[in-house]
């Protein structure tokens, strides 16, 4: 008996899950065994951007490969439905004051859209106490970029 395969999406479709959803899975490969973090993110219809705090293993890897995977889902509580996708590109570090400032406006936005709770904050180096307009004052996150993208998996089963 043949395997029942997953039907893949359609650009229109994964594009809304990216839109809807704000937290993926980012593999780095840069090690022995891929190393997997969960990363919050904002998409502006042609880019996922991803704010990372400038300390751990994250970062000795994006240094030594930036190449990446990158995983989003949705799914039902009961599993009934469910939705991912994965693309594989490269990471990118933004240097441009100014869309460093857009991109950490687009963080703030969505914590605020999402109603996050404040203790959010701790994921991007800052305190549950501060407002999260910090994001903006102070740099104490890395901006990344995924760019390059080769390749894009996105299935659902319903």
């Amino acid at each position: 008996m043949d395997p029942v395969k997953i039907p893949k999406m359609p650009k229109a479709e994964y594009d809304a899950l990216i839109e809807r959803q704000y937290v993926s899975r980012i593999s780095f490969g840069a090690c022995d065994h891929p190393y997997i973090a969960p990363f919050m993110y904002v998409f502006d219809k042609k880019y996922l951007y991803f704010l990372s705090t400038k300390y751990g293993r994250k970062i000795d890897y994006f240094t030594a490969n930036p190449k990446v995977s990158v995983e989003i889902e949705e799914y039902a509580p009961d599993m009934s439905a469910f939705t991912f996708v994965s693309l594989q590109g490269v990471l990118e570090e933004v240097h441009d004051p100014a869309q460093k400032k857009k991109v950490r406006e687009q963080f703030v936005a969505m914590i605020a859209k999402n109603r996050l709770s404040p203790r959010v904050l701790t994921a991007l180096g800052h305190s549950p106490g501060d407002s999260p307009d910090v994001i903006v004052r102070e740099e104490r996150s890395m901006v990344w970029k995924l760019v390059g993208v080769k390749d894009i998996v996105a299935l659902k089963n319903g």
